[in-house]
């Protein structure tokens, strides 16, 4: 945690909220905001855009749990969580909804920096993650439209895979366009006349 952030703390009570607040002066000198309203808490995040989010909850139900997760927006940044108490399935449901630390025993000033620093790593690990499987996902649905091309042009030009395959290259890189394009549309005019 080197350069400044903004950080969302969500707490109702703001005599554990002040101490939290201070906690990450010190720890860095980042901006924060406090929220003591967990309703709207969705708006407020996409108002503010903060960098981090970190909820303080004595002792949260299942239902809060999640809806302050999701409302936090977890995919977009780094969330903590600390808690009172907790269950095996308190934990399991926080870290399903994206909760980048769930940290129980409550938030004491001298465990703030090191838990925001692996909160904001393991965000970022998962994050490069969903990149990386976005990227393979879309890698797999070109393969796809690129093999009913080939097949499209084996059985109307009664080619071997190969040739089609060199055909659909050819067109690509003599039109300018990426292979996975030229084999969509492809497709696509082959759905249109119905082969």
């Amino acid at each position: 945690m080197s350069k400044r952030l903004l950080i969302l703390v969500v707490e109702p009570d703001p005599d554990r909220a002040q101490p939290i607040a201070d906690g990450l002066q010190q720890a860095g000198g980042h901006e924060v905001h406090i929220i003591a309203e967990q309703s709207g808490l969705a708006r407020q995040v996409a108002d503010l855009r903060p960098d981090l989010v970190l909820i303080d909850m004595a002792n949260p139900s299942r239902d809060v749990l999640e809806e302050l997760a999701l409302a936090s927006g977890p995919t977009e940044r780094p969330v903590a969580m600390f808690v009172d108490r907790s269950d095996e399935d308190l934990t399991r449901r926080a870290i399903e909804a994206g909760i980048s630390a769930y940290v129980v025993d409550g938030l004491r000033p001298e465990r703030i920096k090191p838990i925001l620093d692996a909160a904001i790593t393991r965000f970022h690990i998962f994050q490069q993650m969903r990149a990386e499987l976005a990227a393979t996902r879309a890698a797999l649905e070109e393969r796809k439209i690129i093999d009913r091309a080939k097949a499209v042009l084996m059985k109307a030009r009664g080619l071997d895979e190969e040739a089609a395959y060199g055909l659909l290259r050819k067109t690509a890189m003599d039109q300018g366009k990426r292979l996975g394009d030229v084999a969509q549309q492809l497709v696509m005019a082959a759905g249109l006349l119905g082969r």
